[in-house]
């Protein structure tokens, strides 16, 4: 089983911040850390740390920020195939950290916004009916419908995170398979909360939606069942990347064990996630592929208990 992300890709700043600032105000920070990020690029490092073949798909600048891009991956276990756009810099997001561990984030999509679906078909050459494509809101209504559609007609398997928000993604549910959410997204998505605004979903086509509540845990809803898995105990010092560690854990314990989502998976990526949270940064945070393997084959970690 392979999974291709298809996604954004960019380098981290995190600023440190006692408050977000607001409209014409200038605040004071401190540098905090400097790394690989994007929610695509997010998602292909856990997935391939939970040992899953993957092959990241994603934009990239002519410019010193895409060599350096390319000097982080060289580190990661996965294939890349980075797109390089012609005129653009590559994406960069500035993420605004809270001493509460909360945070905001502000992305540049210069590059990922000019990402075609015919740039992403010569990637998907070797994937087959059943291998997972896995997509994020980064990408234009034109590439996201595209891809999707491509991805459907070799017979694989969608999964969607619609983050950031856009207008489109009311248009593009019939082509998804599984979709990870939080609770504001389900709210502006759905206009319902909880377990009704994964059913709004269902209606719409998906087969099973995971709505993450961060402390208060997570639903898996599909057809036959609602699922409710409590969030692992664990200090939060930075949420950045949480919601990318639960969604590829999730979707890795299923595919390593041939089964669709269940309660185990939901309850291994809940793991991951309080290993996230309890670290500074993006990648550097992310459980090792030691972690992971310990988390998956049911092993217990310190640092979850």
């Amino acid at each position: 089983m392979r999974a291709y992300v298809i996604g954004n890709i960019a380098m981290d700043e995190t600023i440190i911040v006692d408050e977000l600032p607001i409209s014409g105000a200038s605040i004071l920070g401190h540098v905090g850390t400097h790394d690989l990020g994007g929610k695509g690029t997010n998602q292909a490092v856990v997935m391939a740390r939970c040992g899953i073949p993957t092959v990241l798909v994603a934009p990239v600048g002519q410019d010193s920020r895409a060599a350096t891009i390319r000097k982080h991956l060289q580190g990661e276990p996965l294939t890349s195939e980075l797109i390089s756009i012609e005129g653009i810099s590559s994406d960069i997001s500035l993420i605004f950290r809270l001493p509460d561990g909360e945070n905001a984030i502000v992305t540049t999509t210069d590059s990922a916004q000019r990402l075609c679906a015919s740039h992403v078909a010569p990637a998907l050459a070797e994937a087959k009916p059943g291998n997972l494509a896995i997509l994020q809101g980064n990408l234009s209504p034109e590439a996201t419908v595209g891809i999707l559609q491509f991805a459907k007609s070799l017979g694989m398997i969608t999964a969607f995170n619609p983050s950031p928000q856009r207008s489109f993604f009311s248009d593009i549910w019939a082509l998804v398979d599984i979709v990870f959410l939080n609770r504001w997204e389900a709210q502006a998505l759905t206009g319902a909360e909880g377990e009704a605004a994964a059913k709004y979903l269902l209606q719409k086509g998906i087969q099973e939606v995971v709505l993450t509540l961060g402390s208060e845990g997570a639903l898996l809803v599909n057809r036959r069942e609602t699922i409710v898995v409590a969030a692992s105990p664990g200090m939060v010092v930075d949420t950045t990347g949480a919601g990318d560690t639960f969604m590829s854990v999730a979707l890795a314990s299923s595919l390593k064990r041939g089964c669709q989502l269940d309660r185990k998976a939901l309850e291994h990526a809940s793991h991951a996630a309080a290993i996230t949270i309890s670290k500074v940064g993006t990648r550097s945070a992310f459980p090792t592929t030691s972690e992971l393997d310990q988390i998956l084959s049911d092993g217990q970690l310190d640092a979850v208990n």
